[in-house]
């Protein structure tokens, strides 16, 4: 009998488009009725899709996620929901980015020692990116407010004053925080503004 696919899919927010992460997860074999998504970030496992998700997960089913950062971005939580997950629940994991991450193929000890290790490393690597991302962001406003832009009431932007910063950031020529640092704007507003300008067909 085949195992039953469950998906989880992550954005930090309600701006963020998670189609990527879907398509991934139908294309695995993950029917659309046991997908779960959650609009928030990845700092804790508060989240209510996720919580869920697990009431959903048993013994012998399969979570599949795109990335290990769409789990999660706390390294001492991930490690503990991967353990509850594998050892409490019984079900498997599949992370599609890092084949390795894949706990229906690594049974024998040296297969899940090595697959402990690289989960160690990457929940690391991506607890260390949320705090880079956060930084940055805070050198942003820094740096927003040392060109005067003032905080502590509403701004009024114009998409179409950034609209180079705009085609730079969907050609993948700068990052998020990269982009929002010039702005000097906030992520959520940094999205509503690009969402309007691709609305209105005005990115060339």
């Amino acid at each position: 009998m085949a195992k039953l696919l469950y998906g989880y899919a992550r954005v930090s927010s309600a701006w963020q488009n998670e189609d990527r992460q879907i398509i991934a997860l139908t294309e695995y074999g993950v029917n659309k009725n046991r997908l779960f998504v959650d609009k928030c970030s990845g700092k804790d496992f508060e989240r209510k899709n996720y919580k869920r998700m697990l009431k959903k997960l048993k013994k012998g089913n399969i979570l599949v996620v795109k990335s290990i950062d769409r789990l999660g971005r706390n390294y001492e939580e991930i490690i503990e929901q991967w353990r509850h997950i594998t050892k409490e629940i019984g079900a498997d994991i599949i992370i599609l980015d890092m084949q390795i991450l894949n706990t229906t193929l690594h049974k024998d000890l040296i297969g899940t020692l090595i697959s402990d290790i690289v989960l160690q490393i990457l929940s690391y690597v991506s607890q260390n990116e949320r705090e880079v991302i956060k930084q940055r962001q805070a050198e942003g406003i820094a740096a927003a407010k040392a060109r005067g832009v003032k905080f502590g009431r509403p701004i009024k932007y114009y998409p179409e004053k950034y609209t180079d910063i705009f085609v730079k950031y969907r050609n993948r020529e700068l990052s998020i925080n990269e982009a929002i640092g010039m702005i000097g704007c906030k992520e959520h507003t940094f999205y509503r503004m690009y969402s309007k300008l691709r609305k209105d067909g005005k990115l060339p």
